[in-house]
């Protein structure tokens, strides 16, 4: 059976076992897209719709932490540099960390604020700092993406939100999730932060295959009425590791069954010898 078959039989035989399951459950929008890809390599194990054009609800977040951590790499940042609340930043819809406007927080909190909780205002925040207003964060957004090989992608804002979020596909993402783990290693573990806590409060991963995948640690979720469900997942077991996006699932349990489901499918798969650059 080819790739993409096994994956869109995948799709229907998951949706046809939570519709019996569920009858009140809402079909679905359009094709779910998804890619499994082999991390070392960069070989793709399996696909189906992976170059759809698709809103990328908080997905666009992991660009917004990429720049972040290249800052930090490069030493214009600190864990203790203190990021301070924009107006911009404090009219951002849920999910937010609640920091008022003119209050400041922590780079190393805002960092795990935006990868744990995925806080909208905290990473319009980090967009004001990092780049001087959010549309000149943007324009550094997309630049980035072009440099490391994000073909089909234009992000509208840090936060992924709709009506102004931009474009992108699964594979795209696919390419950013590989080159975090690749090029951020030191910085990556933040993404399988269980929770935080903020003003005395718990905030749980919104990731909740955390702990219930076999060596999944990363990376991050994204929800919009327009982009539907989204996960951009990663995991490690012994020596290898598989990335699997999905991206316009109709709901977070179907999303999340599909992603765990290829997860197994991608450590099934055999390797490429020849490492993809």
């Amino acid at each position: 059976m080819s790739n993409v078959s096994r994956i869109a039989t995948m799709w229907l035989l998951l949706l046809a076992a939570i519709a019996a399951a569920f009858p009140a459950t809402a079909a679905p929008r359009g094709p779910v897209s998804a890619v499994v890809l082999d991390a070392a390599t960069g070989q793709v194990l399996d696909e189906d719709n992976a170059d759809r054009a698709r809103a990328p609800a908080s997905l666009a977040k992991l660009m917004t932490l990429l720049l972040a951590f290249e800052a930090l790499d490069a030493g214009t940042l600190t864990p203790r540099t203190m990021i301070r609340m924009t107006a911009a930043g404090e009219r951002q819809q849920p999910s937010r960390l609640g920091l008022r406007r003119g209050r400041s927080i922590r780079l190393d909190a805002a960092l795990r604020a935006v990868a744990v909780i995925s806080a909208n205002d905290v990473a319009v925040a980090l967009g004001d700092h990092l780049a001087g207003s959010e549309r000149a964060f943007v324009t550094r957004m997309n630049a980035r993406a072009r440099a490391i090989g994000m073909t089909a992608t234009r992000f509208g804002n840090a936060t992924g939100l709709s009506p102004s979020a931009g474009r992108t596909t699964a594979r795209d993402m696919a390419v950013l999730a590989r080159h975090l783990i690749r090029a951020e290693a030191k910085h990556y573990r933040l993404f399988g932060t269980r929770a935080i806590t903020w003003e005395g409060r718990r905030r749980e991963n919104h990731n909740k295959l955390l702990g219930k995948v076999e060596g999944m640690d990363g990376l991050k979720t994204g929800y919009t009425v327009e982009a539907g469900f989204n996960l951009a997942a990663s995991a490690r077991r012994g020596a290898r590791r598989v990335i699997v996006v999905v991206m316009g699932a109709p709901s977070g349990a179907e999303r999340d069954l599909l992603v765990a489901n290829l997860m197994e499918l991608g450590f099934s798969e055999p390797r490429l010898r020849r490492p993809r650059r």
